[in-house]
């Protein structure tokens, strides 16, 4: 016994000691890619020394004697901190995530091989501007130095996630920051999903596209014909959802996760201090580390200080000493689904306005970890690649003996996006930088301006010239073989929406309608908003002045529009109906249920329980309405509320109650039945997971705020690492908007909001704030990991100042770049 003992001892204590050895080993190879701040390095590719001084929040501010030394710092910071996400960005854009991930992301790949946007991006570079062209070398030069740095210095890869997956580190190339704005347009793409649902609607008849995606309201369109009318073979078809998931960390995904924004801007007149007003808050998916990156760089130009993505030269959203702006996505219709017919005689070509054609085709290999590189033929019509049924739920409304084919303005070959941007990015005001927009291809977003004296805005990217005889007006999949159908070039920038010192003093956007134009210069037919709009348009009007402050209250306003409008209608017929009901029967609680609603004025503040309550209610009532008439497969589809729709069912506009009406029961359900049967079921699914106290519901407890690692997130212990997860207010539809999972066990987790929040003050340029929602690093031992992310949460901000001094006071390292000598 005592032998036996003496020997569990001895185990123990060895156990022990090779788990403080293993975890002492991780920690000190992670550790070792760490970024010493206060080094000094000998680089090659500088013409001069330059400073890199990082503020308390590690946000540098570069100082260089040259723009191209500038924007190769630029490089490096963005290496030093955020290496890994730089790679997978561009892996992803390049479809080559399956050499590290496997066949878990082949779908993926296979989609971005088909597009070739990264194609598009390297024939892209020779048609940049001189100016372009030497930043995006000089950032590219940067971004290797420091790669280089690392080699040499043995300083752990980079990012410890190099030492999980077997990454190599290509040299970065003018391309691939071409390439990684090209990818944020794939983030935002919605027209392609927008089309084929349409289509699988009109499939279905009864009128139900009209009711489900209905025109937002303003000046009316041209009827469309049936999907049917257009290609009679193509039948409505019943497939599974997931069968046609794109695959883990494909950049699209289901519209109400592409890219969102707010931005507003007031000009003197309208500010009390004087001084143009400015904000901007970008939605994107929330992620550890966010997309966004803050930096201020020193030009030329002057400086300029505000929102980076790691990969791109460019600040994409801030403010120098002359200029503020922001982006907001457009949802301009910049993508058209193209039915291509098939020879029956030769599958390889495809009918033309002038007859048979033969595809343009190209073969390429996917290297697979661990398994077998796969062959791709991909193929191209004159309207764009062809893309295969099991994408985008494409195969639901193809014809046989047909395929598809994908127009859209991303895939130009002579993409200058970049050189605009940066043209903009060091205009002196806002006219010069609405001029300088004109060549800004991909992605279409909303720029809004401000400057000393007044504010604009215009809407950025290549808007399709289509035939006004246009069989479908880019709203659903058209015939690829009509004239009619096709793109006859681009729109002349002039025709894109614009306003520039507007008599009431005040510019905003909300992803929202921005022209009432009939088509075909209507820039989209599907917008990004219907709701935020109503509440940023009352917080702009109902003050004479602004301020600062009061720009920061509405970034951070939380009260929902579409709560507001709904629930007077969903429970016209419920609020304070019936006898008083015992305690712990469901009418007693439905009872208190109604008292809390009532009661409520729309916020969705994290420490109340109506916001749950509200949500789930909406969730049930639309699902009950929409499984009867589209099934299951296709009304999971919806996974979000739809207030437009919903308003039309509730106010019958045009019989639209019929949604409410159980088509395979003998009674006529009304949509008050549908209501109160609805408002049951959420409340008795809230108290099995919460419990049967409704008044210690939270909505924080359901809404946390999940910044996802792309990579490691899903891990069990890693993810718990990586992940950073909080208790968030806001909802889908609140200005501080935080978009809801809407599937699996987590519905109402925040997946989607502002990566970065920006106000900028011209009265004191000085007093401008800005926040990310993660922290400057994207390496998980580093203090700046998470450090801004409870300052976002709590809607506070740092300080975002030019002044070089002030930089410097607050200095927490000084990095020095110097020009490597010959004999070094």
């Amino acid at each position: 016994m005592y032998r036996f003992f003496r020997w569990m001892v001895r185990l123990v204590t060895f156990a022990l000691a090779a788990f403080v050895v293993g975890v002492t080993g991780v920690w000190y190879f992670a550790a070792r890619s760490l970024p010493d701040y206060n080094a000094t390095y000998a680089v090659e590719g500088l013409s001069a020394p330059v400073e890199i001084v990082r503020t308390t929040e590690n946000v540098p501010h570069i100082f260089g004697q040259t723009d191209a030394d500038v924007f190769f710092a630029l490089g490096l910071a963005h290496a030093q901190d955020r290496l890994w996400q730089m790679t997978m960005l561009r892996r992803t854009v390049q479809g080559r995530l399956s050499e590290v991930f496997g066949p878990e992301t082949l779908k993926t790949d296979e989609l971005m091989r088909r597009l070739d946007l990264y194609g598009a991006a390297m024939a892209s570079v020779s048609a940049q501007s001189p100016a372009a062209r030497s930043a995006l070398e000089a950032y590219a030069r940067g971004v290797n130095a420091w790669v280089e740095t690392v080699n040499d210095q043995a300083l752990g890869r980079g990012a410890p996630e190099f030492f999980l997956f077997d990454a190599p580190i290509p040299y970065w190339t003018p391309a691939d920051s071409i390439a990684i704005l090209k990818l944020m347009a794939a983030q935002g793409a919605t027209q392609v999903e927008t089309e084929v649902l349409r289509a699988r609607l009109s499939l279905l008849g009864q009128g139900w596209a009209e009711d489900l995606m209905p025109d937002v309201p303003g000046t009316g369109v041209m009827a469309l014909p049936d999907y049917a009318s257009l290609f009679p073979s193509a039948v409505p078809e019943t497939r599974s959802a997931k069968a046609d998931e794109e695959g883990p960390l494909s950049p699209f995904g289901p519209a109400i996760f592409a890219t969102a924004s707010n931005a507003y801007a007031a000009a003197p007149s309208r500010s009390a201090a004087g001084g143009a007003l400015m904000a901007n808050d970008p939605h994107v998916a929330l992620s550890a580390p966010s997309l966004w990156y803050l930096a201020r760089l020193e030009l030329s130009s002057g400086g300029v200080i505000g929102a980076t993505i790691p990969g791109v030269p460019l600040v994409l959203s801030g403010r120098s000493p002359h200029l503020g702006w922001g982006v907001s996505a457009s949802y301009a219709d910049d993508q058209d689904v193209f039915v291509e017919e098939l020879d029956p005689a030769n599958p390889e070509r495809y009918r033309t306005p002038s007859g048979w054609a033969e595809f343009r085709t190209r073969k390429v290999i996917v290297e697979v970890k661990d398994q077998t590189p796969i062959t791709l033929t991909l193929r191209w019509s004159e309207n764009g690649p062809v893309l295969p049924a099991g994408h985008f739920d494409l195969g639901t409304v193809t014809p046989p003996g047909h395929v598809m084919s994908l127009g859209w303005s991303a895939l130009s070959p002579a993409d200058t996006s970049i050189s605009a941007a940066l043209e903009i990015m060091q205009s002196q005001n806002v006219t010069q930088a609405i001029a300088a927009g004109e060549g800004f291809l991909a992605p279409s977003m909303n720029l809004t301006l401000a400057d000393q004296e007044t504010v604009g805005m215009v809407t950025l990217g290549a808007l399709p010239r289509r035939a006004t005889n246009h069989p479908t007006q880019g709203r659903m999949p058209t015939p690829g073989w009509l004239a009619a159908s096709r793109w006859q070039g681009r729109l002349p920038y002039a025709l894109n929406p614009r306003v520039e010192n507007p008599a009431g003093g005040i510019v905003i956007n909300t992803n929202n309608k921005v022209t009432d134009r009939a088509f075909p210069e209507h820039v989209s037919f599907d917008w990004g908003d219907t709701e935020r709009v109503t509440r940023l348009t009352r917080l702009m009007g109902e003050r004479e002045v602004h301020s600062r402050e009061s720009f920061i209250a509405a970034q951070l306003d939380t009260v929902s529009p579409a709560a507001r409008g709904l629930l007077p209608l969903v429970g016209a017929d419920l609020w304070f109906t019936g006898q008083p009901a015992p305690e712990g029967t469901p009418e007693r609680f439905r009872q208190r249920a109604l008292e809390l609603l009532a009661a409520w004025d729309g916020d969705m503040n994290e420490h109340l329980p109506e916001p749950l309550i509200y949500a789930a209610w909406m969730r049930e009532f639309q699902s009950r309405v929409l499984r009867d008439e589209l099934g299951p497969e296709l009304a999971a589809k919806y996974t979000h509320l739809q207030p437009l729709f919903l308003e039309r069912v509730l106010r019958n506009t045009d019989g639209a109650a019929r949604w409410c009406d159980v088509l395979q029961s003998a009674p006529r359900e009304t949509c008050s039945d549908i209501a109160r049967i609805s408002l049951d079921a959420a409340l008795l699914g809230l108290s099995e997971k919460y419990g049967p106290q409704i008044e210690s519901w939270r909505w924080g407890d359901a809404h946390e705020a999940v910044h996802k690692h792309a990579a490691l997130g899903n891990s069990t212990l890693l993810g718990w690492i990586m992940n950073i997860r909080q208790s968030t207010s806001g909802g889908d539809f609140t200005l501080n908007r935080g978009v809801t999972r809407g599937t699996g066990p987590d519905l109402y987790a925040n997946v989607h909001g502002a990566g970065y929040r920006g106000v900028y003050d011209f009265a004191d340029p000085d007093s401008s704030v800005f926040v990310i929602s993660t922290g400057q690093s994207g390496h998980p031992l580093s203090s700046h990991y998470d450090d801004l992310a409870d300052r976002w949460r709590r809607g506070e901000y740092v300080p975002m100042s030019l002044d070089p001094e002030l930089a410097r006071a607050a200095a927490s390292g000084i990095t020095r770049l110097e020009p490597k000598a010959e004999n070094d």
